[in-house]
């Protein structure tokens, strides 16, 4: 793909997750992270035909109290280092996301973030190939 021929984004955009009931996400776009991450307030992890899930506890909505629980195969587990440097071992899935007009596979790590502002923070990984930024937007993508 092109330069000319990626998406552009701004720095707040919305997502849909088509596996977990088309629930939209608010997403911070985050040129500073290499992985995704969404906000999981509980993770239970499980065996499954011999295989690691993880049972999900989700606020999609900023501000709500709403749960959604979705199940998912557990992709990898990796040492993430937070914005203050902390690092943490955090289970990644793999799910489609919807944004704009292209929907694609997209690694998440999970981690609990009630205290952040936004449920969602999209990484590099995600945005290489597909994205431009224009950190002076929001919701080029669509509402």
């Amino acid at each position: 793909m092109t330069e000319h021929s990626l998406g552009i984004v701004g720095w707040r955009e919305w997502g849909t997750f088509p596996e977990i009931g088309n629930e939209r996400v608010k997403i911070k776009v985050d040129t500073g992270a290499k992985t995704s991450c969404l906000h999981a307030f509980k993770i239970k992890p499980f065996q499954k035909n011999k295989q690691k899930w993880v049972r999900v506890w989700l606020h999609p909505e900023q501000e709500s109290d709403r749960e959604v629980v979705c199940e998912f195969p557990v992709f990898d587990r990796r040492a993430v280092s937070d914005s203050g440097g902390h690092v943490t071992n955090r289970y990644v899935i793999k799910t489609p996301i919807i944004i704009g007009d292209q929907q694609f596979d997209i690694e998440l790590t999970l981690t609990n973030r009630d205290n952040m502002t936004f449920r969602m923070l999209l990484g590099r990984r995600a945005l290489e190939g597909r994205f431009l930024v224009n950190s002076a937007e929001s919701y080029l993508a669509g509402e």
